[in-house]
């Protein structure tokens, strides 16, 4: 038997898959990126941080725009997890595993991402081990790393499900028994994703010194703590939508129904609504309350091209109705306004994250200080292309050799 056989028989029950020779090919055009990446990494961790764009104005920059937008569109794991097992919308059977090992891409490339961030990886363990437990960040680095593992555990079933290593018993049993207890594990990722995606939100809306950022809010929470939440899991399903339509693309085969895509979108779309009313009375609030009480205007908080108006009108404007009308009126029946809806949901928290992060810190705050346009340099896009790259390579391997569309095989029979 040919190692071309052996390879098939790794495939999932009933499926075909492209030839070795062509997954190759792909792994190896995806490989360049991520070799490229990893020499880039090498380079942050031997000459430091300052081989980047960062400084000490721009503490924050891509990394952590790239960061909070991957965790934010990560967040379809535990919001279509707690639909799925807590409130019991057995219809989302039939995409979990792919909400499940999206998440687990997003999360695990968002630590990847933030071991670079960190300057001196060796002592990123002080974070769980000297807390500063004033900083919201200490809750969210405890939050992503906790719900990190219940992606993990999440994602171990599907291994165990695949066709040769379910045929030892002890991981067959194994595979069920987890199965069994994943409502549990459901409910667990929600309550961590939900406080941590607060969290980050709320670290802007705290800092007082940036009225870019600034908000008020309820008790001890700004506003900023809610709208992280609700944007998060308005886009998370949206990008679930979009990776599946993109693998369907790419494979030429039809991995689940239209109309279950089309739930997802109906979710995200209606979680879009609800954030898009609190949007725009933050916003308002901010306009008429926060700037004139610090003394600013409007039109004070922008400047030239990267940090202009069309960013805050393009999130605004065009980034939440649009989407909203197209995902949840009959028009969501045309893949072209479903797929177009569900792309700009997702620029929306995009941009959001960047104009948080980048344009709050560029914004003159002093007498004496004004507007730094950030650059981030060669070392940092290939970093976070290294990123892409491996979450394409994670999902390519993973459609290959497991059952992530159990119903698969029904769909595309001849």
């Amino acid at each position: 038997m040919s190692f071309i056989d052996i390879e098939k028989n790794w495939y999932p029950e009933g499926v075909t898959r492209c030839g070795l020779g062509k997954f190759m090919g792909w792994l190896g055009f995806l490989g360049v990126f991520a070799l490229f990446g990893l020499i880039a990494m090498l380079v942050c961790f031997y000459y430091g941080l300052g081989v980047t764009g960062l400084d000490n104005y721009f503490g924050f920059g891509l990394w952590i725009t790239f960061d909070l937008a991957v965790i934010a569109l990560g967040a379809g794991a535990f919001f279509t997890g707690l639909i799925r097992y807590i409130i019991g919308v057995d219809e989302l059977k039939n995409i979990i595993n792919l909400t499940v090992i999206k998440g687990f891409i997003c999360y695990s490339g968002a630590m990847l991402i933030l071991s670079l961030d960190v300057g001196q990886p060796l002592r990123s363990w002080f974070g769980y081990w000297h807390p500063n437990v004033h900083s919201m960040l200490t809750e969210v680095i405890f939050c992503i790393t906790c719900y990190l593992m219940v992606l993990i555990i999440e994602y171990v079933p599907l291994i165990l499900e695949q066709k040769q290593i379910n045929k030892i018993p002890f991981l067959h049993n194994l595979a069920h028994q987890m199965h069994v207890v994943m409502p549990l594990f459901a409910g667990i990722g929600a309550f961590l994703s939900t406080f941590h995606q607060g969290s980050l939100g709320g670290m802007y809306g705290v800092m007082f010194a940036r009225p870019y950022a600034f908000r008020e809010g309820f008790f001890i929470w700004p506003w900023t703590f809610f709208l992280f939440v609700l944007s998060a899991i308005s886009s998370g399903p949206c990008l679930t939508v979009l990776i599946c339509g993109f693998m369907e693309k790419l494979s030429g085969r039809k991995l689940t129904t239209y109309r279950v895509k089309s739930l997802m979108a109906k979710i995200g779309g209606t979680m879009l609504l609800i954030y898009m009313v609190f949007k725009y009375l933050d916003t308002w609030a901010w306009i008429n309350g926060v700037l004139p009480r610090a003394g600013l205007t409007f039109d004070q908080m922008f400047y030239g091209l990267v940090y202009g108006k069309w960013l805050f009108f393009t999130e605004i404007v065009l980034c939440l109705p649009v989407p909203v009308i197209f995902l949840l009126t009959p028009l969501r029946k045309k893949p072209a306004f479903m797929y177009s809806g569900a792309i700009l949901a997702c620029l929306g928290v995009i941009i959001n994250r960047y104009v948080f992060t980048v344009q709050a810190l560029a914004q003159p705050v002093l007498p004496f200080t004004k507007w730094v346009v950030y650059s981030p340099n060669w070392a940092e896009w290939a970093t976070s292309g290294m990123v892409i790259a491996y979450g394409f390579i994670i999902m390519s391997l993973s459609y290959r050799y497991l059952p992530i569309f159990p119903q698969e095989v029904g769909l595309n029979k001849k």
